[in-house]
């Protein structure tokens, strides 16, 4: 079955806003994604070997998802994205879901979406039948941990019943998760984390399954 990459279901995205979009809210959204472009330094993340400290994650039904229960059997994989109302997530997970996750779950690897937002948003579930784990990463524990947090330029001064990314969030904070895609090996050592501080320019899923050779041997076997 042929898959469309990630890449040109975003570039659909920006057509779509191109045609939509006022220049200035263009402009912005470009301007801030250009700014964690150019403040990205890889060597200021966990590399390979790494070993990452305990956390807890929350899923979607309130249960607790510990860094050395994901990665008791083997691998974990875990994607990072912003929140739940996320234009560009809602086109990530989905293409996860559908080009990444049915390999992961035959060669028995977790696959766990991860944000800030908290509770689970779990419109993001219903609306694309996502069937792997959501869960929210409480006070950027992990995502801190991990060096992908940052604070969008824009940060007005927000009046008292205001809608606002903290509200959104669950956070009362601007604070946000760059994407990302970690893979934890059993002890919680870094496998592989690819960081994507440009929203609009993600990891594949090709991309991950090259760093995990267990899938092909499963598949092989």
């Amino acid at each position: 079955m042929s898959h469309i990459s990630l890449r040109e279901r975003f570039a659909r995205l920006q057509a779509e806003r191109e045609q939509t979009w006022k220049p200035e809210q263009l402009a912005g959204n470009a301007r801030q994604r250009q700014a964690l472009v150019a403040s990205h330094e890889p060597a200021a993340h966990p590399q390979p070997d790494t070993v990452i400290a305990p956390f807890a994650l929350i899923d979607q039904d309130g249960r607790d998802l510990t860094r050395d229960t994901l990665t008791a059997a083997g691998p974990a994989v875990l994607v990072f994205f912003r929140f739940g109302g996320c234009p560009a997530c809602n086109i990530a997970l989905p293409y996860y879901n559908e080009t990444l996750w049915p390999s992961l779950r035959a060669a028995g690897i977790p696959l766990v979406a991860v944000s800030a937002q908290t509770p689970v948003d779990r419109g993001i579930i219903n609306r694309h039948g996502l069937t792997f784990t959501v869960a929210t990463d409480p006070n950027y524990a992990l995502s801190r941990q991990l060096g992908i947090t940052f604070l969008p330029e824009d940060r007005p001064q927000v009046e008292p019943g205001e809608d606002w990314i903290g509200k959104t969030l669950g956070t009362d904070s601007y604070e946000m998760t760059q994407p990302a895609v970690l893979i934890l090996d059993r002890g919680g050592e870094v496998r592989w984390l690819d960081i994507s501080p440009d929203w609009l320019s993600r990891t594949e899923s090709n991309e991950v399954l090259d760093h995990l050779p267990e899938v092909a041997r499963k598949a092989a076997a």
